[in-house]
Order: C-alpha cells, then sequence, then structure tokens
C-alpha cells in the first residue's frame, strides 16, 4: 500500500514472485470524514491545548485504525474467497519511523506534515497483524532501483486507469513483501 492523508492506494498480487499478478485494486479511506480533523490530525490541533490536541489526536488514531482494520480485513476475506490466501501486507515507509511527542510535533509546522505522513503509514502498518498478516515495511526511496518501473508498468497491464504511480509503486511494495526484500 501507498498512504496518503486519509486514504491509501491497495494493489493485491499473488505469486509466486516470479510470475506475480494483480488480483485486486482500490483505494482503501483510513480517515473518517464525519469527524474533523481525520484526514489531518496535526494540523487541526496545531493551536489547541496539548492535552485536547492529545485527545483529538488519539480519537483519529483510534478511528483511522479502525478503518484501516476494516478495509484490510475485508479485502482478505474477498481474496480468500476467491482462493487466495493473504500472508503478508507490505506497506511503503518514508525515512522516519517514530512519531516524535505530540509536544514537538506541534511546535514545528514541517513536523506536522512529516507527522501525518507517519501517522498513516503506522495505522496500517499496525492494521495488518490485527488482520493475521505479516506486515512488512517498504522503503519508498530508491523503489525503481530495487522493483524496475517496467516491472511496475507490465503488473497493472489490463487493469485500466488509474494506474498512476501509487499503484506502481504499491504493485512494487507488494512483489517486494511477496519477495521478503522489502523487510526493513
Amino acid at each position: 500500500m501507498r498512504a496518503h492523508s486519509g486514504w491509501a492506494a491497495l494493489v493485491s498480487l499473488a505469486g509466486p514472485v516470479e510470475s506475480a499478478a494483480v488480483i485486486s485494486r482500490k483505494r482503501i479511506i483510513t480517515a473518517d470524514a464525519e469527524f474533523p480533523g481525520s484526514k489531518q490530525p496535526y494540523h487541526f490541533v496545531e493551536s489547541m491545548s496539548l492535552s485536547e490536541a492529545s485527545a483529538i489526536v488519539a480519537r483519529c488514531w483510534k478511528s483511522s485504525f479502525e478503518l484501516a482494520v476494516e478495509a484490510l480485513a475485508s479485502e482478505k476475506a474477498s481474496l480468500n474467497a476467491k482462493g487466495f490466501n493473504v500472508r503478508v501486507c507490505a506497506v511503503l515507509q518514508g525515512r522516519r519511523r517514530e512519531l516524535p511527542e505530540l509536544e514537538r510535533i506541534l511546535a514545528s509546522h514541517p513536523m506536522l506534515h512529516t507527522a501525518e505522513g507517519i501517522f498513516f503509514r503506522q495505522v496500517l502498518l499496525m492494521a495488518a497483524p490485527a488482520c493475521g498478516m505479516r506486515a512488512v515495511e517498504v522503503a519508498e526511496r530508491g523503489i525503481e532501483e530495487r522493483v524496475s518501473m517496467d516491472l511496475m508498468k507490465e503488473l497493472g497491464r489490463g487493469w485500466g486507469s488509474p494506474w498512476t504511480l501509487d499503484q506502481k509503486y504499491a504493485a512494487g511494495a507488494a512483489w517486494l513483501g511477496l519477495s521478503s526484500k522489502g523487510e526493513s
């Protein structure tokens, strides 16, 4: 998967790695549109007190985690019904892995953006084991060196639009997850 604020591109592959094929492609929602600030929780709480901000971010985390679990469980059930055994969930990652303390996040506007990226990637990483899948972190940086762009394009052949960079990279992450080369 390739995460964004409030959604992720999900591409499912079936192996073996040498002849992997896309078996599903979709966009999953990881932010509740009914809850103010859920797409950009740190921006939303930027001017609030630390305790109020903490409570809202925690609520956003819980909601986003539940949405991610629901989406992944649904995808897994759908694929299981078609005879596929879903075992691995690969999530593209940026450089940073751990969220700093909330006070530090709120003190720097650029850190708000960083924290939101980490937030949604971590939600996906934690949702996978909750759905009985092994979570694999795949570094987005350099993915085109580990999985050729030609392969990422080829995996999408026949799926039509959209097959953007989001789907290509998600497919590349899935391919690395299948091959276990994506672990970091």
